[in-house]
Order: structure tokens, then sequence, then C-alpha cells
């Protein structure tokens, strides 16, 4: 049965706020044509050398952002500005009970409330272990030689592991903001999401999105692109092990034939303007989702050199290192820029820290069809003429 909204809310601020009470709030979802500044919200009480202090982790669609509040003001402003969000849900667990507030599209609020069978073990400690998307274990990260047979992360995989860890976090935000929002299709078994990955290398991406993805009841085929006949070989061995529907196709990512067109595209570490190829490759499907992760990127920089540098901007290109750099950055900005251009919202996030690799820029961009701003195509058009460089993406998109 619905009761007021305002009301609900009020009884679990209560619950929030009660120190000795509460084990674990989240707060997700959105209301009818509103959508809250943040994508989740976590909540709990965590003991710090300062003393117990409500501990509140927000996520937006790249990150997340913890914040500590000590009991009283601080910690009932930061609870009062939560709830003034128009989030969709509250799941609060406490010591004794568990509630579910849902909020109906008339904006009422309907609470489910069920007493706990036993009582939980609350953790306050402030460091906990980041929880894994794939475990150690998983099937798929022991044929992918990334977990050795007794299912431990090999000392020498790591660093790849904490890429492909980060890397799906990434998607799953990606992909389930852009269902939730009509920008991708609900999948089903019969007709299954279709994602290639251009540059799949050992496959090491293809098979955890696909293990991942489908641990989240999201059907999904999977098709893998390479130029190597060893890569292809590599997949369709480990696809026959894991008995996966995935699919593997040799070939060059400007020229690779993938039929039926993909909906959402993903490109790691292809290298210099493998990624360009991979972006207008994109674009020419019009994939609904692209997650890409330049490597290195030679094109703009032989450019920079032969070209005069602007002035005020010697300083930038004088030292090799800082031009090399300054390359990086402009090629992406180009890329993010041209996007737009072609009706996708583009944003230029790290993926993973710079401790485990220097190329963890990732751009993602997320089909609309929405119209260019009026300065986009001035602004693009102003930082080529001023730099004097060709993006090669602005070649293959023309």
């Amino acid at each position: 049965m619905s009761e007021p909204l305002l009301r609900a809310l009020a009884r679990m601020r209560g619950l929030l706020l009660d120190e000795q009470v509460l084990v674990r709030a989240v707060a997700s979802g959105r209301q009818r044509s509103e959508r809250p500044r943040w994508r989740r919200a976590e909540l709990r009480y965590v003991d710090l050398k300062a003393g117990r202090q409500l501990q509140v982790v927000t996520y937006d669609e790249t990150q997340a952002f913890t914040a500590n509040h000590p009991p009283g003001v601080p910690a009932r402003d930061a609870v009062d500005a939560l709830l003034d969000e128009p989030f969709g849900s509250w799941h609060v667990d406490t010591t004794t009970e568990t509630h579910q507030l849902r909020v109906t599209k008339k904006l009422e609020a309907v609470v489910h409330t069920a007493p706990r069978s036993e009582d939980p073990a609350v953790d306050r400690s402030h460091d906990r272990a980041k929880p894994r998307l794939l475990p150690e274990d998983h099937p798929a990260l022991r044929a992918l030689g990334i977990s050795d047979e007794t299912g431990r992360v090999k000392q020498s995989r790591q660093a790849k592991y904490r890429q492909v860890e980060e890397f799906l976090r990434l998607l799953d935000q990606s992909v389930t903001a852009a269902i939730e929002s009509g920008t991708l299709r609900a999948p089903t078994l019969e007709d299954p999401l279709r994602v290639v990955d251009l540059g799949c290398g050992n496959a090491y991406l293809t098979f955890a999105a696909q293990a991942f993805l489908s641990g989240r009841d999201i059907p999904v085929h999977l098709t893998g692109v390479d130029t190597k006949p060893q890569s292809l070989a590599h997949g369709e061995a480990v696809a026959a092990r894991l008995g996966v529907d995935a699919t593997f196709v040799q070939g060059g990512i400007a020229d690779a034939v993938v039929d039926p067109a993909p909906e959402v595209v993903l490109a790691l570490h292809a290298c210099d303007t493998a990624t360009d190829d991979a972006l207008a490759r994109a674009v020419g499907w019009d994939a609904r989702l692209v997650l890409a992760a330049p490597c290195c990127h030679h094109d703009i920089a032989a450019q920079l050199r032969r070209a005069p540098t602007p002035a005020p901007y010697a300083s930038l290109t004088r030292d090799g290192i800082l031009r090399e750099r300054l390359a990086d950055t402009l090629t992406d900005a180009f890329r993010a820029s041209l996007l737009r251009l072609h009706g996708y919202r583009v944003d230029v996030v790290e993926f993973v820290g710079s401790e485990h690799t220097p190329r963890n820029t990732l751009l993602r961009a997320l089909r609309t069809r929405a119209d260019p701003k009026p300065q986009a195509q001035a602004e693009y058009d102003d930082l080529t003429a001023t730099w004097r460089v060709t993006p090669r993406l602005a070649e293959l998109l023309a």
C-alpha cells in the first residue's frame, strides 16, 4: 500500500542517522521525469581515528566519490541532501530489519519492511576490499591465462586483471545507463546485444565483457576482430572451452566484415590511428555506445614536428616530451570533438590508475543524434587551424 513520499522518507531519515542501528543503505534509480545528481549512493558508519562517522559514497557515470561526515549537523546535512535527490528507490539495512522503499509513478512511496533472520555482521572498518566484478576463479579468467588453475590471479597478470576490472566497471555503468535511457534496447535471448571488440588480440576484454554482461542477465553476442590468424584461433579455442556465444573475424579494423552491425563498439589500446579506424567504424555502424582506450599518438605528434608552432605556444613544443604529451591531448580532444559533431555525447575519463598503465584515457561516446552545439564546429575548426594539423579521424569520417 502506498503512502506519502515525504512521510516515508522521514522514517528512513531516522534510520540513516542512527549510528547504532544502520548497517548499510543504498539509493539508486530515478523518479518519473527527474534524474538525481548521482547514479547511486551508499551510506554506512565507519570508525576512524577521529571517531565514528557517516561515510557516503556517491557514484556518477565514471567514478566514485567518498566523503565522511561526523555525527550531528554534518551527517544530517549529508543525509538531507541525498533525500532531496529524486532517487527512485532506497534499500536500508538495519541491525533488526530490512526496508525497501520504492517511489511510484504518482510520486508516492511503497515500503516493504521485513525482519532480519539473523544478526548481521556489521563492518565499521574504513578500508574494505573493492568488490570484484569477475572473481579471480572465474572460468573466463582461467581460460585466458589471467588466473591459474587454482583460481588465483597470476602475479605477472595482476596489472591486466586490474585493467579488465576497471574497464568492466565503466562498461557496466555505460550499458546500464544506455538501456535505462532507451539509447540501447533491452536485449533478449533471441536477439542479444551485439558487441564488437576491435583489435581484440588475445581477447581478454572480449571474454571478460561476455562473462560479465551475461552474469548481469544481459544476453550478449561478442565479436572479436583482429588481423592475426593466431588471435582468431586462440579466440575460437577459448570460446569452445567456455561454451560462450562469441565469433571471431580475421581482418583489419577498417575493413573487417561484421554483420549485422554491432550496437556497442569496444577498442582497448588500438595503436595510433587504429583508434581512429575503430571510431570511424563505430560512426559508420551507427553504434549506440563506444568505449575506446587509445594507445600511442604518433600521427598528430609527427604533424606537430613538421608544422610551425603558433604563438605563444613555442614552449609547449620545444621539448620533445612536452610535445608528445601535447600531441596525446590534442589527438583525443580532436576525436571527442568529431564524435560530438556526429551526434554523440562524449566523456573523456581515466579508466585505470596511471601506476598500472600510462595509456589510461578512455573515450566514452553515447549516440544521441542531437544536433551539435552551434559553436562546436567553430571550436574544432579554430583548433585545427591554430595547430595546422589534420586529424586522421576527420579524414576517415569525410
